[in-house]
């Protein structure tokens, strides 16, 4: 199955990064992801569908009670390219990490994912959770 860029974007925040659930997380990421795509962020590059819903795991455990929210709407970029802006924290509390996701789609599916890390809204510091992997 094929999706658009703003569909791959919400997928992956929510499904696979925000997904509590070990099975439903890689289920998802089998869908969204290709067989070859890497996942760049502060801490490393993950490669595959199977790393990727694994390391969104390791993150999601850190902190297990975090809700993602987008900023925004996806941007989309000739439908090869995109980026979302998203909070995460508590639900009904200030947000506790702010960043940007990039993708590049290939068919459909995702085989670039780009994390960065960006100030929170209202402050003028990068927010950077250094100990989740």
């Amino acid at each position: 199955m094929t999706y658009d860029i703003a569909t791959l974007l919400k997928r992956n925040l929510q499904e696979v990064f925000g997904e509590a659930d070990e099975a439903r997380r890689q289920a998802v990421a089998a869908e969204i992801f290709t067989p070859d795509a890497e996942f760049h962020e502060p801490h490393g590059i993950y490669r595959g569908p199977v790393e990727i819903a694994r390391i969104a795991g390791v993150i999601r455990a850190s902190h297990p009670d975090y809700r993602y929210s987008e900023l925004g709407p996806a941007e989309v970029l000739q439908e090869t390219a995109g980026r979302v802006r998203w909070v995460s924290g508590l639900p009904g509390e200030p947000p506790a990490y702010a960043g940007t996701d990039f993708i590049i789609a290939r068919d459909g599916q995702i085989s670039g994912l780009y994390l960065f890390f960006d100030p929170l809204p209202g402050a003028g510091e990068i927010s950077q959770d250094k100990s989740r992997t």
